[in-house]
């Protein structure tokens, strides 16, 4: 992982961290995400939420994917709060890393006691 990546994610680590620290594991993932928004803005972090993507075959629409988060216009965002996080959610994010172009994205869990942190890098 180039510098560049490093310090974009480890700004979004931290405010994730903020986040679960004053939170706790125990509520839904759009908790997490509303709480994160505001983290981000209070951090001038750029971001997307909610953000569609259309997917397209020969110049013909085929589909969307809705992203959780979409950051620094480079980084893909998965919000979980859930037991594990399988080898399903990481092909999610590379299937997102894919439809954006981009190589590195993160998956945040937090429903444990610590903040569970996975990268996707493509």
């Amino acid at each position: 992982m180039n510098l560049e990546y490093k310090e974009l994610t480890d700004r979004i680590i931290a405010a994730a961290i903020e986040v679960h620290k004053t939170l706790g594991p125990g509520f839904l993932e759009a908790v997490y995400e509303n709480a994160l928004s505001i983290e981000f803005e209070s951090c001038d972090v750029p971001y997307e939420k909610q953000w569609e993507i259309p997917l397209f075959y020969k110049n013909e629409q085929i589909g969307k994917h809705r992203l959780d988060m979409f950051v620094f216009n480079k980084l893909v965002v998965e919000l979980k709060a859930i037991k594990e996080i399988t080898n399903e959610h990481f092909a999610i994010v590379r299937s997102y890393l894919k439809a954006t172009r981009q190589k590195h994205g993160l998956i945040l869990n937090f429903s444990k006691p610590t903040l569970e942190i996975k990268r996707v890098i493509l």
